[in-house]
């Protein structure tokens, strides 16, 4: 038994699944977001014609929540971006000027390998990587700092 409850050849076939539904898409040359993107047209058509055509087939109107989001969490998270971005333009203009040539060079080595590995792939995929990367990295060092 796995910590999660599951045995072991629950998550190789659950895994393989997985592997096989990715490579359906491939083999498709289909991408998972064209596919949420043609649902979401198909499900928002749906609710347009439902909700025009509800006299006519005498059934109630969907009934769509009005949402409201916040303005406050999205005014901080483009406050801390904005500073993000405003450090990053200060260490760039910091190694464009010459004052510190370890960061020139450690920055257009990272660059031309960011190159290399972006060659291999397509936008989307090393998107969803980054993506991965950032939100496991700072989990995973916070867990294991102590050791």
């Amino acid at each position: 038994m796995c910590s999660c409850g599951r045995t072991r050849s629950y998550l190789l076939v659950h895994s393989r699944q997985q592997l096989l539904f990715g490579c359906f898409f491939e083999l498709l040359e289909y991408h998972f977001l064209t596919l949420i993107c043609h649902i979401s047209i198909l499900v928002l058509a749906l609710l347009f014609l439902w909700s025009n055509a509800h006299t006519f087939v005498h059934k109630t109107p969907p009934h769509i929540p009005i949402v409201h989001l916040p303005e406050e969490p999205f005014l901080q998270i483009a406050s801390a971006l904005r500073i993000e971005i405003n450090r990053g333009f200060s260490a760039l203009r910091d190694i464009g000027t010459g004052k510190d040539v370890k960061k020139f060079l450690i920055v257009i080595f990272g660059l031309w390998i960011l190159s290399i590995v972006g060659s291999w792939s397509n936008f989307l995929t090393l998107f969803y990587i980054t993506f991965v990367l950032l939100f496991t990295v700072p989990f995973v060092y916070d867990k294991y700092e102590t050791r």
